[in-house]
C-alpha cells in the first residue's frame, strides 16, 4: 500500500475503522477504540495472542496511573455540586466585582468550578445565576451566558482533575501536577478571549433579552439577587473553595520542591523526612483523597452516612465511561508502540514541515470535529501521537499533552452535548445564531490555546517554529470571515 511499512498500514486501517464506527454506527467509542486497537495490532504485524496481551497491558497501565485520581476528582465534584458550593462561588465573585463586571465574575466562576465538576452539569447549576442578573444593553443575558459557559468549557478541557486531561497526562506520561499548573495558565488567555467575544455578542444582538429594565429596576434586580443569596443556606466562600484550592496548593508545593531538588546545592532535600512528607501529600492521589474528605466534612456536615455515600457514588457513575475510554486509548497507544508504528511514524513526522508538537493538536482537532466529544478527541489524539512523539528527541511531552487538550476545544457544534445545553437553556433555536453563540467561542478558545502551546514550545521546546501559528490563527481567520459573511445575511 503505497510502499508504507506494515505497522503504519495497520494504523491507517485502524483509524479509518474507528472513525467509521463512531460516526456511522451505534458502536460506542469505547468498543470502537478496542476494535481499532485489535486491528492495528493484527494488521500491523502482531499475532492475536500478542495483540490481546498488549491491549490488556496498555489498558491496565493507563488506568493504573490515573484511574484513582479520576474517581476521586468526580467524587469531590459531586459534593461541590450538591452542597451549593459552586453557587456560593458565583455569588461571591459577582458581589466582589460589582454590578458592571458580571460577565468576568461568571467566567472566573466557570474557570474554577469546572475543574472538579462536569461542564454540562455546572452550566445547568450556574445558568440561573446568569439569568437572575440578566440585563439589557451592556449586560445582556447572552453575554453573561456565553461568558459563564466559556469559563466552564476551557478548564473542563485542559485542567486536571477533569477526567479528559487526566487521561491525556497518563498517556503522555507527564506529571499530573505540572499538567494542572500549565493547563490553568494556558486556559486564562482562552477564557479572556471568549469573554471579549461575549461582550461583542451584546452589540450584535442588543435586543436579545425579552425584558427591558430601567436603571432603577436593574439595580433592584441585582440587590434582590444578592439579598436572596445571603438568605440562602449556602456554605461560606472559604469552605466552598477549600476542596479545590487544597489539592492545587499541595501539588504546587511538591512541584516547587522537586524543582529545587534538581539543583545540586539542594539535592540533600531528597533524603529528608520533610521531603517524603511533601511528596506523599503532594501526590495527586493523596491530595485529592484529602480534598474529598475535607469536602465531605466541611460542606456536608449534617449528612448521614448513606446520603454521603449516594452523593459520592453518583459522581463515580459519571466517570465510568470516561475511565473505559481512557483505558481503551491506552490500549491503542500500547499497540502502536509494540507494533513499531510509533517509531516508524516518528521518522516520517520528523521530516514534515511542521513541528511535532502540532501533531496531537491537529489529530485532536480533527477527531473533535468528526465526532463531537472533547474527551474522546483528546484521548484519541494522545493515544495515537504519544507513541510517535516519544521516539522524537527534544519534544516537550508536557506541552504535547496540552496540545491534545487544546485541540479538543475546536468548533463545538451539533454533535457536542454542551452545544445543545447552552443554546437550549438560552432559548436560541436559529441554527446560524446557535453556531455564532457557541461554535465560534469554542474556536476562539481553540486558536488562543493552540497559539499559547506554540509560543510556550518556542521557549521550552527544541523543535518550535513561529510558523506553527499559521494553523490555529489561519483557521480562526477563515471561520471569522465566514461568520461575518453570514452575519450580513441574517
Amino acid at each position: 500500500m503505497f510502499g508504507l511499512p506494515i505497522p503504519i498500514i495497520g494504523l491507517i486501517v485502524a483509524v479509518v475503522v474507528l472513525v467509521y464506527l463512531v460516526l456511522r454506527t451505534r458502536v460506542h467509542a469505547f468498543i470502537a477504540m478496542l476494535i481499532a486497537s485489535a486491528i492495528a495490532g493484527i494488521v500491523g504485524g502482531l499475532n492475536a495472542t500478542e495483540t490481546l496481551a498488549v491491549i490488556s497491558k496498555g489498558f491496565g497501565g493507563t488506568l493504573g496511573s490515573i484511574g484513582i485520581v479520576i474517581g476521586l476528582g468526580v467524587m469531590m465534584g459531586s459534593i461541590l455540586e450538591v452542597s451549593g458550593a459552586a453557587e456560593k462561588m458565583a455569588y461571591s465573585f459577582i458581589k466582589f466585582l460589582g454590578k458592571k463586571k458580571e460577565e468576568w465574575a461568571l467566567a472566573i466562576t466557570g474557570y474554577v468550578v469546572s475543574i472538579p465538576i462536569f461542564v454540562d452539569s455546572a452550566f445547568v447549576i450556574l445558568y440561573p445565576v446568569a439569568k437572575a442578573l440578566a440585563k439589557n444593553g451592556k449586560r445582556s443575558l447572552l453575554t453573561l451566558g456565553v461568558a459563564l459557559a466559556g469559563g466552564l468549557v476551557v478548564t473542563h478541557h485542559t485542567v486536571p482533575p477533569t477526567p479528559g486531561p487526566l487521561g491525556v497526562a497518563g498517556l503522555f506520561g507527564v506529571d499530573i501536577g505540572a499538567m494542572l499548573l500549565v493547563g490553568m495558565a494556558l486556559a486564562i488567555p482562552a477564557v479572556i478571549g471568549i469573554v471579549l467575544y461575549a461582550k461583542w455578542l451584546d452589540k450584535k444582538y442588543p435586543t436579545f433579552n425579552q425584558e427591558v429594565f430601567t436603571q432603577e429596576e436593574l439595580k433592584e434586580k441585582f440587590d434582590n439577587y444578592i439579598e436572596s443569596r445571603e438568605k440562602k443556606n449556602l456554605p461560606g466562600l472559604g469552605i466552598s473553595m477549600l476542596p479545590i484550592a487544597l489539592p492545587i496548593v499541595l501539588i504546587f508545593i511538591k512541584a516547587i520542591v522537586d524543582l529545587m531538588a534538581k539543583q545540586q546545592q539542594f539535592a540533600w532535600i531528597l533524603d529528608s523526612t520533610i521531603y517524603q512528607l511533601i511528596a506523599f501529600v503532594g501526590s495527586p492521589i493523596i491530595a485529592l483523597a484529602i480534598s474529598v474528605l475535607v469536602s465531605i466534612y466541611a460542606l456536608l456536615p449534617n449528612a448521614d452516612k448513606n446520603t454521603t455515600a449516594l452523593h459520592l457514588e453518583e459522581g463515580v457513575k459519571t466517570a465510568g465511561i470516561i475511565l473505559l475510554v481512557t483505558g481503551a486509548g491506552g490500549a491503542l497507544g500500547a499497540v502502536l508502540r509494540d507494533s513499531g508504528a510509533g517509531q516508524q511514524l516518528a521518522e516520517q513526522v520528523a521530516n514534515l514541515p511542521i513541528s511535532p508538537i502540532l501533531i496531537p493538536f491537529i489529530v485532536s482537532t480533527l477527531v473533535r470535529f468528526i465526532q463531537g466529544s472533547g474527551t474522546v478527541a483528546m484521548i484519541t489524539a494522545a493515544s495515537i501521537s504519544a507513541p510517535i512523539l516519544m521516539e522524537i528527541p527534544g519534544v516537550n511531552m508536557l506541552l504535547a499533552a496540552q496540545a491534545a487538550t487544546m485541540g479538543s476545544l475546536f468548533f463545538g457544534y451539533f454533535n457536542d452535548s454542551l452545544f445543545w445545553v447552552v443554546n437550549r437553556m438560552m432559548g436560541i433555536n436559529d441554527v446560524k445564531k446557535q453556531m455564532i453563540v457557541w461554535s465560534i467561542p469554542t474556536t476562539i478558545a481553540w486558536a488562543i490555546g493552540g497559539s499559547g502551546v506554540v509560543l510556550a514550545n518556542l521557549v521550552w521546546g527544541q523543535d518550535g517554529s513561529i510558523l506553527d501559528l499559521i494553523f490555529p490563527l489561519g483557521i480562526l481567520a477563515i471561520i471569522l470571515v465566514y461568520v461575518q459573511t453570514q452575519n450580513r445575511k441574517l
